[in-house]
């Protein structure tokens, strides 16, 4: 009685009980839950997220010291071969040609003299000048030390910020003839980017390398390559220490939590970091299930929210869970499954239905503007991604036919823009209508299209290529002569499993018909 008496000196009606009532609920269940549980989140977060990063950078950290001790046994290997033929020009540089395009271990290698003097080098490329005596940091080391380098990064006298790593040549009586030495470029591809790129960072996680200097070797911002780190609270800790954990906060302000580990061979730390606060940013969601999981509690507290509110609330929380998932495709059943018992509901539910067809017509309507070229009315290059990505996932091998229209630009300087766009759109119409309907036709830029095409035979892919450029070349355009096209085709996964590869072959196989003749189709066997 007392309880009607409340509810009705504070005139609440259907939308405020409801509000009221839950809110209720959900200070109980957070005043009982929350503040015995952040805290203990929180520590179990950050312990983990420390353990899991001093894991991460120790295990890069040995898989990088073991390829370079890999890179110092084969400058070893070569430098014992010279010590035995160093006055032998043509085998030295084939030993220099050997160790550079063997392996994509570095990006230039070097054989001075004793006197830092270049005798050979690969590749051809880089155009050293063999008449002066270099006095770099690399040639300066080696030659000082006569034993194994690796340098903190420098400017090369060709201007590239390198690690230099080297092996002195001995003859064999140990006399010192000088050195074999190998760049790494490190704002270049290269072989520190293959092993420390962290490719599945969570939360904004990153890795980054320092050497024994506290020169940055390898970070996610290049710009930051080679530059000194400063300003960071973790620096001592970690340059003390041959692996650890720790908390800091970086040269940005930004509060870490931090892995590190030492790679043996070149004294270099590789340390796995992630900001704390994202980190923490998952705490509420574990509360929220630990709150969950208090069942016995839940069932006190909202015993009463039900007995009051069950038969009202019922109807109205299904549609509005429903209202959040507009976008599943059988939402129209469930909410005519909804019982309309009084009149909000009626009006709610009415009200979804029409919205949940509204939101699917503009999502229809926003889908093909998206994912097709508005002159052409092909797919473009986001709608072929996405094709991509399904016969991909799906593991159907497809042809990719990159196709150009021969001559476009004379076309718009002759007849005009017009008449070019006109061309456009015939010739993809044509291009559409003599592809198979399992084909999938795209504009992707100017005179540009690319097919992709499903299929298990190659020489098919080359038939139905073949077909179209044969109708294309016999259907003049009005006044305009008979458009023809270039083709390249490579395939998915027999040419190369990395789509970016086909692509580029594809263009290059396109290209190569463009430059023998046009009018024709160039392949990968």
């Amino acid at each position: 009685m007392k309880l009607k008496k409340v509810i009705f000196a504070l005139k609440l009606n259907l939308r405020k009980l409801i509000l009221f009532l839950a809110i209720f609920c959900v200070i109980i269940l957070f005043t009982a839950s929350l503040f015995v549980n952040y805290y203990i989140q929180k520590k179990q977060l950050i312990d983990i997220s420390l353990s899991v990063n001093k894991e991460y950078a120790s295990k890069i950290a040995h898989n990088t010291n073991s390829q370079f001790q890999m890179i110092l046994k084969e400058l070893s290997y070569s430098a014992n071969l010279l010590g035995d033929s160093f006055d032998k020009t043509q085998f030295v540089q084939s030993e220099v040609d050997r160790l550079k395009f063997q392996s994509n271990f570095f990006n230039s290698v070097i054989v001075s003299d004793k006197n830092g003097k270049i005798l050979n080098y690969a590749p051809s490329q880089i155009a050293l000048n063999k008449d002066v005596i270099n006095t770099t940091l690399g040639f300066q080391q080696s030659i000082k030390t006569k034993n194994t380098v690796i340098t903190s990064p420098y400017y090369s006298i060709r201007n590239n910020l390198i690690v230099f790593i080297s092996q002195p040549i001995f003859d064999k009586d140990k006399n010192y003839l000088g050195f074999i030495g190998g760049a790494i470029y490190l704002k270049d591809p290269n072989i520190v980017n293959e092993l420390l790129t962290s490719k599945y960072g969570y939360k904004d996680s990153y890795m980054y390398v320092l050497d024994n200097s506290r020169k940055i070797i390898f970070h996610p911002n290049k710009d930051r390559i080679g530059t000194l780190a400063e300003n960071n609270t973790g620096l001592d800790f970690m340059t003390s220490n041959d692996s650890g954990q720790i908390r800091l906060t970086n040269s940005q302000g930004v509060d870490n939590l931090a892995g590190f580990a030492k790679v043996e061979c070149t004294n270099w730390i590789v340390v796995s970091q992630q900001p704390t606060n994202k980190l923490l940013e998952k705490i509420p969601n574990l509360i929220y299930k630990i709150i969950a999981y208090m069942f016995v509690f839940y069932l006190l507290v909202f015993f009463i929210i039900w007995r009051i509110s069950d038969l009202i609330s019922t109807p109205l929380n299904r549609l509005a869970t429903i209202a959040s998932n507009l976008n599943k495709p059988d939402i129209d059943k469930q909410i005519k499954n909804v019982d309309p018992w009084y009149f909000e509901v009626r009006n709610f539910k009415r009200s979804l239905l029409q919205s949940s067809y509204n939101f699917k017509r503009k999502i229809s309507t926003l889908n093909h503007y998206i994912n097709t070229d508005p002159l052409t009315g092909l797919y473009n290059r986001r709608g072929m991604e996405l094709h991509i990505d399904q016969l991909m996932k799906s593991k159907v091998p497809f042809a990719i036919i990159a196709i150009d229209i021969d001559h476009f630009k004379k076309i718009n300087d002759q007849y005009g823009h017009e008449q070019g766009d006109l061309v456009l759109k015939i010739t993809a119409q044509r291009i559409k209508d003599n592809f198979r309907d399992i084909d999938f036709c795209c504009r992707v830029g100017g005179e540009e299209f690319i097919i992709i095409s499903p299929i298990h035979n190659q020489k098919l892919s080359l038939n139905i290529a073949e077909r179209v450029r044969e109708i294309l070349e016999k259907s003049p355009i009005d006044d305009i002569p008979a458009v023809t096209i270039s083709m390249g085709i490579a395939h998915w996964p027999q040419t190369s499993t990395d789509i970016n590869k086909v692509f580029r072959i594809a263009d290059e196989y396109l290209y190569k018909a463009k430059t023998e003749g046009r009018n024709c189709i160039r392949y990968k066997v």
